[in-house]
């Protein structure tokens, strides 16, 4: 079995009301990751994920790729281990 790693990616830019989060869930069903995203009262949006190195690279990647680039004006990038607490993907309130 993989190792499964945790990446956390702080997106900034307009990057809340465009339905931002509603397309990184959607994109997330076609990846066998977990996770949380969700709006920051800062304007930013934290996504949260969980799965193996190359399913998180290639996630990220689609997430620019689903039409949400434009709206991306800097990323923050963190990886660690994975936690194991995310049971699918979900949209934060």
């Amino acid at each position: 079995m993989m190792k499964r790693r945790r990446i956390q990616i702080n997106y900034a830019g307009n990057v809340q009301g465009v339905g931002f989060r509603y397309t990184v869930k959607t994109v997330a069903t076609g990846f066998e990751v977990t996770g949380v995203v969700r709006n920051l009262p800062d304007g930013r949006v934290e996504l949260i994920a969980e799965g193996a190195s190359e399913e998180l690279t290639a996630f990220r990647a689609a997430i620019r790729d689903a039409g949400l680039d434009h709206f991306i004006s800097d990323e923050a990038v963190t990886w660690g281990e994975a936690a194991n607490q995310f049971r699918g993907f979900e949209i934060a309130r």
